[in-house]
């Protein structure tokens, strides 16, 4: 295979810097591709977490006047990943969220920030660093999608550009005067390029103008090309399809790996499932539920928005919990859903644990000591958790939208009876579905013999980065002429 070098570029990274799924796939993706002959360095803000964690920094560039004040482009590594890292104290020496102020919302020159990100992505591919020209730039998100725009104002050869859609809701919508202030010319200014509902679509632009786009599931990739999915850019997507793919996300097996887990209180493998009773003492322990190996211990990590579908599980918590079952819930986001899970745990003592904010142990000893894992998502690109869920034996409760559909067996009759089944579907998302879905957990936990079928056969399904950084490497060199 030809060897490839390819720049990623991203606003997150685990474990540098994360808020979702999207640092996880950033994080782990480069190691994987490693094995396909494709060399990745990814380019990153220099937030606070990243210039802390950046090893052997090196000066490659610098900027005297870059999006409001000076700044440097870095080389480096950082938690065993190969970065280049954009040090500009007046766009991201801040604390706490890469994207929010401490008021919690986002922070008022985001544009120029993500512009910065996708400026120096552009000239990277243009030659700015000779040691490393890229045949590729992949850009993930909104964050990065003016990459393909910026590539499109210089003249000569240009790398191609990928661009993948974590999650269409977010889309980097700004105002049109910010225009010449990101520079970008008028001419950039049409349904053709940046324009977007008289506004300027930073993810509009990316899926304009990329050269490939993917996203993230393939039931995804077909969603967001309906009216329903696709949050006004279906359209769009719709008529570049030929380009469209969806390649699902993998989990990092070197972090997400029971057997060596040092978060969780017991390690097992699916040979020694029955070691996980430790862990799920130890988790009613921490959050403060009633310590019974014979309750069904529900788990939920994720954030909580209505996407998620957790007004469902608040909408159905009597029915879930009836019969001693438990919730332990470790998640952020929306106050009016943090406000009512609260007060569950006050209605329901001993039943209900909750921990809000983010906490990657809690989240670990969730997997490994839950029964069952909660993903009721409307709508779902991937999902990690679900995928996680798996590997450590937690059988995912999901449904059947996006990746959730395209990564869970469904345990119904049939299923069962050839051992095929990983989880339980349900479909259409509502409360009744929902429900229905709780109620057919908890009679198969009740079949021991059924529910370790389960288990073996999630712990045994190949959910690690191998395949899905094939096929990426694939989508490459596809659009890279052989030499």
């Amino acid at each position: 295979m030809r060897p490839l070098k390819v720049l990623s570029v991203t606003s997150e990274i685990f474990p540098i810097i994360k808020t979702g799924g999207l640092a996880d796939v950033a994080g782990a993706l480069p190691a994987a591709l490693a094995q396909e002959a494709v060399r990745v360095i990814t380019l990153v803000p220099g937030y606070p977490a990243v210039l802390k964690a950046l090893k052997g920094a090196e000066i490659l560039h610098e900027y005297p006047a870059f999006f409001g004040g000076a700044a440097r482009l870095l080389s480096g590594t950082g938690a065993d990943l190969d970065l280049f890292v954009i040090d500009a104290p007046h766009l991201f020496e801040r604390p706490g969220s890469p994207y929010l102020a401490p008021n919690g919302r986002d922070w008022p020159d985001n544009a120029r920030r993500f512009a910065a990100l996708a400026r120096a992505a552009a000239d990277i591919g243009q030659g700015l660093v000779p040691a490393f020209v890229p045949d590729i730039i992949h850009a993930h998100d909104w964050q990065a999608g003016l990459v393909p725009a910026y590539l499109r104002l210089v003249a000569g050869p240009r790398p191609a550009t990928v661009i993948t859609i974590h999650n269409i809701a977010f889309q980097g919508i700004f105002p049109a005067d910010l225009l010449f202030e990101l520079g970008l010319p008028a001419s950039m200014f049409t349904v053709d390029g940046v324009e977007y509902y008289g506004q300027i679509g930073f993810l509009k632009a990316g899926l304009q103008l990329a050269d490939r786009i993917t996203t993230v599931s393939p039931t995804y990739a077909r969603e967001i090309q309906t009216p329903e999915g696709g949050m006004a850019l279906d359209g769009l997507l719709r008529s570049r399809s030929s380009i469209v793919s969806g390649i699902l996300n993998g989990i990092d097996e070197r972090v997400w790996n029971p057997s060596t887990d040092a978060l969780l209180a017991r390690t097992y493998d699916r040979d020694s499932l029955d070691a996980r009773s430790v862990n799920k003492r130890a988790l009613q322990e921490r959050l403060g539920l009633k310590p019974d190996s014979d309750a069904m211990l529900f788990g939920v990590v994720s954030r909580l928005s209505e996407q998620k579908g957790l007004d469902l599980v608040l909408a159905g918590l009597s029915r879930l919990l009836a019969g001693g079952a438990q919730l332990a819930l470790l998640g952020a986001g929306d106050t009016t859903l943090e406000d009512s899970f609260q007060s569950a745990r006050v209605v329901y003592p001993g039943q209900v644990g909750c921990f809000f904010g983010y906490d990657e142990a809690l989240a670990h000893q969730i997997q490994g000591g839950s029964d069952a894992l909660l993903v009721p998502s409307r709508f779902e690109p991937c999902g990690l958790t679900q995928l996680c869920a798996m590997r450590y034996g937690s059988i995912p409760v999901v449904s059947r939208v996006g990746g959730l559909a395209d990564t869970i067996v469904d345990a119904n009759e049939m299923a069962i009876a050839t051992g095929s089944g990983t989880g339980i579907q349900f479909g259409p998302v509502t409360l009744g579905a929902a429900i229905d879905a709780f109620d057919r957990a908890k009679r198969l936990w009740r079949d021991k013999d059924a529910w370790r079928r389960l288990q073996t056969n999630g712990m045994k399904a190949d959910v690690s980065w191998h395949r899905p950084a094939k096929q990426y490497a694939d989508l490459y060199r596809s659009c890279v002429p052989e030499t």
